[in-house]
C-alpha cells in the first residue's frame, strides 16, 4: 500500500524493531518504510536508548504508560523521551489524552490546553489525537484547537526569544555527515542571530533537513527533495515544510525556482532574508529574496 510509517505497540527491546525492519526489507524490496516505536511500558523505559537508536522515531503513548508506571512520573518520563529523541535525531510524537474531554464536549478543559502547551514547549516534533478524532463527536474542532494552541505557544516562544542552548550530541557516522551536521548547527545559530525569515534546505535523502529540524531554528524551514516518499516523511519532523522538486545541477536555478514557487504561494516575499543549505554541495548561503 506504500505506507510511510509502521508503529509498533509495547516495544520491549531493540530486537523487536530490528526484526520488523528485516521482515519489511525482505517483503517490500526498494521501499523505505520507517518504523516508529510506541513507548508505553516499563520494559520500554528500561531499554529506552537502544529502542530509540534502532527505530526511525518514537511515540510517547501516555495512556497505557500511565497504567504501567506511577501517574506522577508520566510528565518527567515524557520530557526525558522527547529530549533523548532530539539528541539522537529521531522524530518524537506525543500522543494520548491530549484533548480527551473533546471526545464528548466542544471545548477542552484549561488543564488540557496547558498539557498541549507543555508538549509544544518541550519541542516535540508532533502531537497526535487518538480517541478525539477516532470516535469523538468533534474531531475537526479538536484538531483545530490542537493547531491553534500549538501555533500560539510557538509564536510566544519566538517573541520571548527563548533559544534554549541544548548541547546536541554528535550523531554523525561519517566525515561527510559531520560536515552536514556542523553546517546545520551553524545555520540555525545564524538564523536566530540574524532573525532571518526562512531557511531553505535542498536535500536528496532528507537527512540534512532532519539535522536542521533537530536544531529548532526560530523560523520556517522549507525543505526541497526529489523524492515523493522523502517529502511525505519529512512532514513528521519539527518545523519542516517539505516540497518535491526536480533539481538541476545549477544551484542558482534551483534557488530561483523555489523563490518563485514560494512567492506565488505567499509564503515568502521579495526582500526577505533567507539562508540556503544544500547537501549536494554541502554549502550555506545568506541572501535576500529577489
Amino acid at each position: 500500500e506504500g505506507v510511510d510509517f509502521i508503529a509498533v505497540s509495547f516495544v520491549k527491546s531493540a530486537e523487536v524493531i530490528n526484526h520488523l525492519k528485516s521482515y519489511i526489507a525482505a517483503r517490500s524490496r526498494g521501499s523505505d518504510i520507517a518504523v516508529i516505536a510506541k513507548i508505553e511500558s516499563i520494559d520500554s523505559l528500561k531499554n529506552l536508548e537502544e529502542i530509540i537508536r534502532a527505530s526511525d522515531g518514537a511515540m510517547v503513548a501516555r495512556g497505557d504508560m500511565g497504567a504501567q508506571i506511577p501517574l506522577e512520573q508520566v510528565p518527567s518520563v515524557q520530557q526525558k523521551i522527547v529530549k533523548l529523541c532530539r539528541q539522537l535525531n529521531k522524530p518524537v510524537i506525543v500522543a494520548s489524552q491530549l484533548l480527551e474531554s473533546m471526545i464528548e464536549y466542544p471545548t477542552p478543559t484549561r488543564a488540557e490546553v496547558a498539557d498541549v502547551s507543555e508538549a509544544v514547549r518541550q519541542r516535540a516534533d508532533a502531537l497526535m489525537l487518538s480517541g478525539e478524532s477516532a470516535m469523538g463527536r468533534y474531531p475537526e474542532k479538536a484538531l483545530s484547537v490542537l493547531r491553534s494552541v500549538s501555533l500560539r505557544i510557538e509564536k510566544w516562544w519566538r517573541e520571548e526569544k527563548r533559544h534554549e542552548e541544548l548541547e546536541l550530541k554528535d550523531v554523525s557516522s561519517s566525515f561527510s555527515d559531520k560536515i552536514s551536521e556542523e553546517i546545520c548547527i551553524s545555520a540555525a545559530k545564524m538564523a536566530n542571530k540574524l532573525e532571518v525569515d526562512a531557511v531553505f534546505v535542498y536535500t536528496n535523502t532528507g537527512h540534512m533537513a532532519s539535522l536542521l529540524s533537530r536544531c529548532r531554528p526560530d523560523c520556517p524551514i522549507f525543505a526541497f527533495t526529489t523524492s515523493t516518499s522523502v517529502r511525505r516523511r519529512l512532514n513528521l519532523q519539527w518545523g519542516l515544510i517539505p516540497f518535491r522538486l526536480s533539481f538541476s545541477d545549477d544551484m542558482e536555478s534551483n534557488l530561483n525556482r523555489t523563490f518563485s514557487l514560494l512567492k506565488a504561494r505567499g509564503m515568502i516575499q521579495s526582500g526577505d532574508l533567507v539562508i540556503a543549505l544544500s547537501d549536494m554541495l554541502q554549502s550555506i548561503q545568506v541572501m535576500n529574496v529577489p
